[in-house]
């Protein structure tokens, strides 16, 4: 009789009643090939599951000899069964043994079997396994046979998933779906962060595979398309940007493919063999999912991301409550993972649970990384392919230094345990720093100070012993807010801002937003390059009553008090002048109205924009004080998109036209007697510091973990003697990438503390 696989709903309803038995794993898998090879008329049922090595290890049969069962392995790549896994689709054969990778297996007593079919048991696109059928009969099996297996694959996908399978694997053995994976990316931010994976976008977890009425269920996915396509026309022609921050192109391509009648089809066709209409749009995502992991194109693996945003916009329709995420209902030890996310999206997040951030994207100077580094978690970017690996509840561990370790062998946890203990008392060392005065050896104070933008982060002031905030983002109060904050409630938060610094000064950036920094309830304005785009201070000169709802709420919050105010992205003295006049405008309004003005009121601005380089003079007659923002202001200088992962490591802060910026920054500001401090990321660096005092800066600002670490360098520090020694090095002609190597022997030689971390 010619072997046929019909009736596979019924297949699909007896392993859906297979699977909710309470028996073990290799009982349940020893019933399945049985059941399938009942069902399908098959001599032959195998199941062979990947291992951690990349082995394929048989693990159960009917049909094939007993023992070869857990014996029979597959080399990676050997064999039909490892051709299955590298092509991430069906083989179908007539004569199996005249192919050229068929692999002769003595102990299997297969070689009476001639037609094969062998289809790869995928979740998310990953291998876990191979389903094979078998028959003594020469035949390729039809399309729609290969449909229904491959339907079947799908429902084993899970079990071969669950951690319930490693009992019946071989000792000393792991499956791959949870095998242990290594990391390695970007440093975002120090720290080391053992917990579990929390996922910023969950997955649709689909308990319902099989489906009772395949017609209700083609009209679910109807609805559930053209639910998803009015919601994007909607976006698209209202610009809007949604929390985590869609941007137009997109938003564009996802409508493209929602209306790509082939990707619909093969859902339609996966629901006929038997499935949901949910199972059916993860089954055909996996399939697609395989296929485009093994290009590489680039271009095609960006398609591969829009896929998966479609994919999961129909089934959070399918499924109702698909995209509520667990923001604050946190385990204890929460990593959070995530393709990408904005800074807004973090700061949602329970902070006193949060333990560490995983992207796939992000660089170390993305707004994301710099929040991170605010809220003192470790954080690692540019992990490629964890999203698809990880799932909610899983072990992790990330090390700011650029690891992460995806459901670690107790080994590594433990090594790591003791890593995060030794930080500790390092910490606790460098906290016994906070009250020591922060002056060099030769006698010369370096003040110290805090990167902040939450009412939160002020403690930080105390336990780091920080001699005051240099860098107060005032835009992080408006991300997290639901609505635009009002002038009262700025006031509130920069009363406590000063209440809890004292005597020691706080310099308040005004609203830096635009960018990749949109609030949630801002419309969006598309832009061929944000960064460059209407940001900052343009908004604020563009949009005046922002600005002076901001200044104004600044001014009465200080209350006699001094206040030191800063414009970012300040690209022309001229913008500093509209700014200045804004505030002066102000003052005069709160003079009339009879409020108490500031005992003194101080205006400076970012150095960020190169353009400014070459205005310092006209521009240091006009300020109180100046900050360096080095992560655009080199972002700019070398036309290096800082997010973009291709170009962002293209540069090096100690470069010499690195340092030769700063330089000139430094030497005009100390001749004009202005203050010039530097608040971006290479503050935060003990060798990068300790350059930077070398080229004449007596003032840096950074994340609260980074005092320490700056202030044991600083104290170990001559600083006349190493400007006398780098001076040369930067003024030296010459076509140096980086002068990273030259200053860390410089570092050794003159006795400096730096520690790497």
């Amino acid at each position: 009789m010619r072997p046929t696989l019909g009736g596979p709903r019924l297949l699909l309803r007896r392993l859906r009643e297979l699977m909710a038995e309470p028996i073990g794993a290799q009982a349940r898998l020893d019933r399945t090939v049985s059941l399938i090879a009942a069902n399908v008329v098959a001599e032959v049922c195998s199941i062979y599951v990947t291992r951690d090595d990349g082995a394929l290890e048989l693990f159960a049969s009917e049909g094939l000899a007993r023992e070869a069962v857990h014996v029979t392995t597959m080399r990676p790549g050997e064999g039909l069964v490892g051709l299955v896994v590298e092509e991430a689709k069906p083989v179908n054969l007539a004569n199996a043994r005249a192919h050229p990778a068929f692999s002769y297996k003595p102990e299997t007593g297969e070689e009476i079997y001639q037609s094969f079919l062998g289809v790869p048991i995928l979740r998310l696109g990953n291998v876990l396994g191979v389903l094979v059928v078998q028959n003594r009969t020469s035949r390729l099996y039809s399309e729609d046979e290969i449909e229904a297996l491959q339907t079947t694959a799908m429902v084993l996908a899970e079990t071969i998933a669950s951690a319930e399978l490693q009992t019946a694997a071989t000792p000393g053995t792991a499956t791959a779906a949870r095998r242990p994976v290594r990391f390695h990316g970007a440093h975002l931010s120090d720290g080391v962060g053992l917990g579990h994976v929390v996922l910023h976008d969950p997955r649709v977890v689909v308990k319902n595979l099989v489906a009772d009425d395949p017609q209700f269920e083609l009209t679910r996915l109807q609805d559930a398309v053209l639910g998803v396509r009015a919601t994007i026309d909607s976006l698209i022609e209202r610009g809007d940007v949604v929390h985590h921050g869609e941007h137009r192109d997109v938003l564009e391509a996802v409508r493209m493919l929602v209306n790509d009648e082939g990707w619909q089809r093969r859902i339609r066709e996966a629901i006929t063999s038997g499935l949901t209409a949910e199972a059916a749009v993860e089954r055909v995502q996996s399939d697609t999912r395989a296929r485009m992991m093994r290009q590489t194109d680039p271009y095609l693996r960006e398609r591969l991301h829009d896929l998966d945003d479609l994919a999961n916009r129909v089934l959070a329709a399918l499924v109702e409550g698909a995209h509520a995420k667990p923001a604050n209902d946190l385990p204890e030890n929460a990593i959070i993972v995530a393709r990408n996310m904005g800074p807004a999206a973090l700061l949602d997040y329970d902070r006193s649970r949060v333990r560490g951030l995983v992207l796939e994207e992000g660089g170390p100077s993305s707004h994301v990384a710099i929040v991170a580094r605010t809220l003192g978690i470790a954080a690692v970017g540019e992990v490629e392919g964890i999203v698809g690996l990880a799932d909610n509840g899983d072990a992790i561990i990330v090390d700011g230094s650029g690891e992460v370790h995806l459901r670690p062998q107790p080994d590594v946890e433990t090594a790591y345990r003791e890593k995060a203990r030794l930080r500790a008392r390092r910490q606790e060392q460098y906290r016994k720093l906070k009250h020591v005065s922060c002056v060099t050896r030769d006698g010369i104070e370096i003040p110290l100070m805090l990167n902040a933008g939450l009412s939160v982060d002020l403690p930080h002031i105390e336990e780091t012993g920080a001699q005051g905030i240099g860098l107060f983002r005032t835009e992080l109060q408006f991300m997290i807010a639901e609505r635009l904050p009002t002038t009262a409630k700025q006031r509130r938060l920069y009363e406590a801002v000063l209440q809890a610094a004292g005597d020691l000064p706080v310099i308040f950036r005004t609203l830096d937003i635009g960018g990749d920094k949109i609030l949630p309830y801002q419309r969006a304005v598309e832009e061929e390059n944000p960064a460059l785009g209407w940001r900052a201070i343009r908004i604020g000169l563009d949009r005046p009553g922002l600005l002076r709802s901001q200044v104004r709420a600044l001014l009465q919050a200080a209350d006699g008090r001094d206040i030191s105010i800063m414009f970012p992205m300040v690209a022309s003295v001229d913008e500093f002048d509209r700014a200045r006049d804004i505030v002066l405008r102000e003052q005069d309004y709160l003079t009339r109205h009879g409020h108490k003005l500031p005992r003194a009121c101080r205006l400076g601005t970012m150095i960020e924009a190169p353009s400014l380089l070459f205005q310092l003079d006209e521009l240091l007659s006009r300020v109180d004080f100046i900050s360096v923002g080095s992560n655009d202001l080199f972002q700019f200088l070398f036309a290096a998109d800082r997010d973009n992962p291709r170009v962002s490591d293209r540069f090096d802060p100690l470069s010499p036209a690195a340092l030769r910026a700063l330089m000139r920054i430094a030497d005009r500001a100390g001749a004009a007697g202005v203050s010039a401090a530097v608040c971006g990321e290479i503050a935060s660096r003990p060798l990068e510091a300790m350059t930077l005092i070398a080229l004449g800066f007596r003032s840096l600002s950074m994340p609260p973990a980074s005092i320490g670490p700056v202030k044991a360098m600083l104290l170990s520090l001559d600083a006349g003697a190493l400007r006398r020694a780098i001076l040369p090095l930067v003024a030296e002609l010459g076509c140096n990438r980086t002068l990273r190597s030259e200053i860390t022997a410089l570092a050794r030689t003159h006795g400096v503390t730096i520690d790497q971390r």
